[in-house]
């Protein structure tokens, strides 16, 4: 009896008065953190839930199962990375030509402000990518042309008579370099490769 009872609450919500949407929230902030740091194949449920407080039966009453909460992870984490992106290349306080570099910058500061334990989710989930399933691959292409368009329309602010295509492109080239170069940094400790990237990506706009 006590064991019917048991499977019939698994899912439901902990009477502790904690607010539902806010549980969640936190859920998903801890994923962000955990998958950033560690990647999602090989990431178990148990250290996100416990630093939230969650119980795992409770977690199914928010997420149908871990492949639908590493998709709110993306999306959580796009949005987060998205607004970040707008802050910098949408600045009119700055000058266009200098809108991606404050960008760079503050993306290192916070490669530096982690230790290098971390950096781009997106970035990091693409190198797991033949483990994921295949609604993350998905996922994470429609994030990354959304990216894309960005650093396209920053584009055509500074060259304003460049071709559509090729504004597409060096924006394609642009997170592709990007995610190399944050990598690279987590392994020499160091935000070098970065540095390296985009003073060579700068000149190749110029050209």
């Amino acid at each position: 009896m006590q064991l019917d009872t048991i499977k019939k609450r698994r899912g439901r919500p902990p009477k502790s008065g904690r607010d539902t949407t806010n549980t969640k929230t936190e859920l998903i902030s801890s994923g962000v953190e955990h998958f950033t740091q560690f990647g999602f194949a090989s990431s178990g449920l148990e250290q996100i839930l416990k630093k939230v407080s969650v119980p795992k039966g409770s977690f199914y009453h928010y997420f149908a199962n871990k492949e639908v909460f590493g998709l709110a992870v993306i999306d959580y984490y796009n949005s987060y990375f998205s607004r970040k992106l707008d802050s910098h290349l949408k600045n009119d306080q700055l000058a266009p030509e200098q809108r991606l570099l404050s960008f760079v910058e503050d993306a290192k500061a916070g490669i530096e402000r982690y230790n290098f334990n971390r950096g781009c989710l997106v970035g990091n989930l693409e190198q797991e990518i033949a483990v994921l399933p295949d609604s993350h691959r998905e996922k994470l292409a429609m994030v990354m042309r959304g990216w894309q368009r960005k650093i396209s329309d920053h584009l055509k602010v500074l060259y304003p008579d460049t071709e559509q295509e090729e504004r597409h492109l060096l924006a394609e080239f642009f997170w592709i370099g990007w995610e190399g170069a944050v990598s690279r940094c987590k392994l020499v400790q160091t935000t070098q490769p970065i540095d390296l990237f985009i003073n060579h990506y700068l000149l190749l706009l110029k050209k």
